[in-house]
């Protein structure tokens, strides 16, 4: 199906971790859901293609998961305390890393890890932990107000491209 390596399938080299497979999954899914094609046979060709996708990406975030277990995990609180130290002295790339050690996460977490990624620009991925936050509790304003500020950074942030194609209303 996809010769044991489903991060090649992916298009992704075997040390990516989790964030990377789920976005590299979600970038495929779109060029090749059977809901683009017109034609009977492209459907199915592109329905196989999704089969392979979604095996592709179980195996691979299993893969990557197990990598993950060997670091030493740390409670949830103390993760959230040291990544707040953390972006407090503006290193982001480690206060994301310390917030990936935690042995849960709670709403908070999701919250601060959308902070940070906002901060680091990357804001489809801070928009989806922001959604998180806000799925777990839903009349909380701050959570709402984070979703929406990375909404916009998205849009915003949108290739030229893109924007052309939405305003002659081809998207």
């Amino acid at each position: 199906m996809y010769d044991n390596n489903p991060f090649e399938l992916l298009g992704l080299k075997p040390g990516a971790d989790a964030d990377a497979v789920r976005a590299a999954y979600r970038r495929m899914v779109k060029s090749c859901h059977p809901d683009q094609f017109q034609d009977a046979e492209e459907q199915r060709a592109a329905q196989e293609r999704l089969i392979q996708l979604n095996l592709a990406y179980e195996s691979a975030l299993k893969f990557a998961s197990r990598r993950t277990v060997g670091f030493n995990l740390i409670s949830q609180e103390e993760a959230k305390h040291f990544a707040q130290r953390l972006i407090d002295q503006g290193n982001l790339e480690s206060a994301l890393r310390q917030l990936n050690r935690a042995d849960s996460k709670d709403t908070e977490w999701y919250f601060i890890q959308g902070n940070i990624l906002m901060a680091l620009k990357q804001y489809e991925t801070a928009h989806q932990s922001y959604r998180e936050a806000v799925r777990r509790e839903p009349d909380n304003r701050k959570y709402r107000e984070g979703a929406l500020d990375a909404a916009l950074a998205m849009k915003k942030n949108r290739p030229l491209g893109e924007k052309v194609m939405s305003w002659l209303g081809r998207k």
